[in-house]
């Protein structure tokens, strides 16, 4: 194993909450809700899908379904997607919405998870190459770089500026060659199986972490260092295709 794949929302780095979005907005801007009317709109934005790396939304509007699907291929449908998305919820200033948009892409707020640090630097001083793949409509480099892990990663493989997106095996092969390395000898680590799983389709092997709140998961990456030191999947890890079925025990050396 010569080189790991990492997704970035829910893998490596996990969004603020809506509750969180919204009243970091607010403040910037100077405006005041009452905290219960605050707390209504953040459920209703959350809910509406509105919140990049929050949960999809409870209804996916018709106007925007086909813009959905490809959301993550250029900057301009993603912002159309999520801003569209929260003028499903009515706001008191039009301003918030691009504002709220605006917010998802800085660095403050995205919170790393835990262990992110520990194993990616444990990575580089094995050997192995580290690769970030996103479905992602913005550059997400200078949130690596506010957080310290910009040091660990070698190369990039964004969505956007592929024109294409998980589970595309385009993407990763893109992200295997910028990394010098053999799909066969890739691990891709994600937690989204139908977008990450797609790296199974070019021989990489996919490893799965929960995607739960930051203090909810304190190690959910460092298994990924096992896999290395180990040259093999751990016993009863079970191969997953992209939909996270089962296609076999995948307990041999890889």
């Amino acid at each position: 194993m010569t080189a790991v794949l990492f997704d970035f929302s829910g893998t490596l780095f996990r969004s603020e909450s809506a509750h969180d979005w919204l009243r970091a907005v607010l403040r910037e801007r100077g405006a005041a809700l009452p905290e219960s009317e605050a707390d209504g709109l953040a459920r209703r934005l959350a809910e509406a899908g509105a919140l990049p790396g929050g949960p999809p939304p409870r209804r996916l509007p018709e106007r925007l379904a086909a813009q959905w699907a490809l959301r993550d291929t250029t900057p301009e449908l993603h912002r159309v997607v999520y801003t569209g998305l929260a003028r499903e919820v009515a706001l008191p200033d039009e301003g918030l919405y691009d504002a709220l948009y605006d917010r998802h892409k800085t660095p403050a707020a995205w919170r790393p998870y835990p262990d992110g640090a520990e194993v990616l630097r444990g990575l580089r001083e094995r050997g192995v190459g580290v690769g970030v793949v996103s479905n992602i409509g913005w550059d997400l480099r200078p949130v690596f770089r506010a957080h310290g892990l910009d040091a660990w990663v070698d190369a990039y493989t964004l969505s956007y500026e592929h024109g294409v997106q998980k589970p595309d095996v385009r993407l990763f092969r893109a992200a295997c060659e910028a990394l010098g390395r053999d799909p066969r000898d890739a691990l891709m680590v994600g937690d989204h199986p139908p977008a990450d799983g797609g790296a199974a389709d070019l021989g990489c092997a996919v490893h799965f972490v929960d995607h739960l709140p930051v203090d909810e998961r304190p190690d959910g990456l460092r298994p990924v260092l096992e896999l290395v030191d180990r040259g093999r999947r751990p016993a009863g890890h079970v191969e997953r295709d992209r939909t996270g079925h089962s296609v076999g025990d995948a307990t041999g050396a890889h």
